[in-house]
């Protein structure tokens, strides 16, 4: 069997919790386009419940970004994952 590393990118959400760190939709589009020019295998686009921004951008990435898998961080509750679904359709 081949072995493989998987890259799974957290810039967008967690490079985000940086102080004095904020991007908006585009800026992360931008950074995710760049993301998949460097084939990281999945993206975590953000926590489309923390903010209508947040939520904006997932979805935006979701439908614009093609190659990874873009996935979004969710808490073990209902309104979470809901929200996460609805961002990633």
């Amino acid at each position: 069997m081949e072995e493989r590393v998987y890259i799974f990118d957290t810039t967008l959400r967690d490079g985000e919790q940086t102080p004095g760190v904020s991007l908006n939709t585009e800026e992360k589009l931008g950074i995710a386009r760049q993301l998949a020019r460097l084939n990281v295998d999945v993206i975590e686009a953000g926590f489309p419940i923390a903010s209508p921004g947040d939520f904006d951008a997932v979805q935006t990435i979701a439908r614009e970004v093609k190659g990874p898998v873009i996935c979004a961080l969710a808490r073990a509750n209902k309104n979470d994952i809901d929200r996460a679904a609805e961002a990633l359709k």
